[in-house]
């Protein structure tokens, strides 16, 4: 198993640009890819790997190394054939996970058909919050409150499984605060923190992102 997953972004936008920047400013290692050379140019200063070329070209997706890459983020809504053909082509070589930009919700549930793992649609979802989920592993959502304080959304650990928050006491442990428990479609904020947790349920995380980051 890699301890840390390889990201590559088609299409350097404004969007694009934006995750490809904070994957990169986190440590990840990112492949950037866009088919104007102008573009490229201007970004290869802030992104180490910085690849002219079109993606929709199975030989391409070959010779970038593709298959070896764990997350294929897409952001090229304005040409919905292109992004259907790329996640396609990037699901049939075996990427995990593809994320696919829309421009609108018809164009999301298209991609979705296709293949693509995840959907974002840019009226919605953020760039940087999009890059920030990805690189906090173990959380499913992630939205920043202020500079310095996140609310995250997370399954319950293995080893949290049978234990109770008491016992866990994760607010002495890592200063945070279990705010809410959803278990299915429920949504509980009356918690009982002597009640064994189970891995079927999710909590609502709330403290300093340093802090939260030790949990992932």
């Amino acid at each position: 198993m890699k301890l840390k997953q390889t990201y590559a972004v088609f299409g350097l936008g404004r969007y694009g640009k934006a995750v490809a920047k904070e994957l990169v400013k986190s440590g990840a290692e990112v492949l950037a890819v866009d088919r104007n050379e102008l573009v490229v140019n201007a970004a290869a200063a802030e992104l180490p790997y910085c690849k002219c070329a079109d993606v929709t070209d199975p030989e391409v997706i070959r010779q970038l190394g593709i298959a070896s890459i764990d997350v294929v983020i897409i952001s090229m809504a304005s040409n919905l054939e292109a992004c259907v053909l790329v996640t396609m082509l990037c699901k049939e070589i075996g990427v995990k996970t593809v994320i696919a930009k829309c421009s609108s919700e018809m164009n999301c549930k298209i991609l979705s058909k296709v293949g693509a793992d995840r959907v974002v649609f840019p009226e919605r979802d953020s760039g940087v919050r999009l890059a920030k989920n990805l690189l906090s592993s173990g959380f499913v959502d992630m939205i920043e409150l202020s500079k310095d304080i996140s609310m995250v959304e997370m399954e319950v650990k293995p080893e949290w499984e049978g234990k109770t928050l008491i016992e866990l006491n994760l607010r002495k442990k890592y200063s945070v605060n279990v705010v809410a428990v959803i278990r299915g479609s429920e949504i509980n904020t009356l918690i009982d923190p002597e009640k064994p947790l189970s891995k079927d349920e999710t909590l609502i995380v709330i403290g300093n992102i340093s802090k939260l980051s030790q949990l992932g």
